[in-house]
């Protein structure tokens, strides 16, 4: 199935004389499109607040007078935007997994003007590094979207970030490359996530004994992966999970508070994961 951008305006006539099925899926495509407009007006509202790293909590002084780290239940969750975007699509996420799981959640940003995954999965784990020494825990959660979990991916599967990546989340990641937008192909990194490119076939080489569990969030409406598969993981040496998300786009995943929920859910999951759990369906 393909979403384009001037279906929805033929509606009226669809009904009409198309089955009640389809119908109903032009309906579906409608709602997620008028969400997606919605989402995408408010997120370039709120994109100047996240154009700068956020700021790190200070460590406590102790009673001695040395300093302290502070104590958080859990592992820390790092948050990790898309291509062109930056921390501020997780405004509501971060929100929901601070409030639910209690734990320290972070975002990073990378520059738009980054050209190469591999250089951008390096400055991720001198980032993990970093977090890691100043909270004290030995490994991290992280929740990518879309380039963001590829980069992030890239991290644990090639670069040994497995031994700091407990559970990595991808939201709508090409992680089979995808074929959208080829007037995109000026820009290196978006020939990067072409099927078939160095990196996607660096990414579909052996990992034998990599430590981190994957699960991957892939909708059914995501009008930036083509195919709609290429956000779902497989790979024989990975722990991969993937879910199904039904009804919403590419903007809403890290916004709709059902895949919040399966979020937490993924993140809260002790390792290692059951693998009967596979191919679960978010609506």
């Amino acid at each position: 199935m393909k979403v384009t951008g001037v279906f929805p305006l033929f509606l009226p006539l669809c009904r009409r004389f198309w089955p009640g099925r389809l119908a109903g899926l032009s309906v579906t495509l409608l709602k997620a499109t008028a969400l997606e407009a919605a989402i995408l007006a408010g997120h370039l509202l709120l994109y100047p607040t996240g154009l700068t790293q956020e700021r790190r909590c200070a460590a406590l002084p102790a009673a001695d007078g040395t300093a302290r780290l502070p104590v958080r239940p859990g592992t820390p969750v790092v948050l990790l935007h898309g291509f062109i975007d930056n921390r501020s699509v997780f405004v509501l996420l971060r929100r929901t997994l601070a409030q639910h799981g209690g734990q320290r959640v972070e975002s990073l940003n990378y520059s738009p003007l980054t050209c190469d995954i591999r250089t951008a999965a390096e400055l991720l784990g001198r980032h993990i590094e970093e977090i890691c020494e100043r909270t004290g825990s030995a490994r991290v959660d992280i929740v990518g979207h879309s380039l963001g979990g590829l980069i992030a991916r890239y991290y644990a599967q090639c670069l040994g970030g497995d031994l700091r990546v407990r559970t990595l989340v991808t939201l709508g990641t090409p992680h089979s490359g995808t074929r959208v937008a080829p007037l995109a192909d000026a820009h290196p990194i978006v020939r990067q996530m072409r099927p078939g490119s160095p990196v996607i076939e660096e990414l579909a080489g052996p990992a034998p004994g990599c430590r981190t569990r994957f699960v991957s969030f892939w909708s059914d409406l995501d009008s930036l992966m083509d195919p709609l598969e290429t956000a779902c993981l497989e790979h024989a040496d990975l722990d991969a999970q993937n879910v199904r998300v039904t009804g919403i786009g590419h903007l809403a995943l890290p916004v709709h508070p059902a895949v919040a929920a399966g979020i937490r859910e993924a993140l809260d999951a002790p390792l290692p994961a059951d693998p009967a759990a596979d191919g679960l369906t978010v609506a």
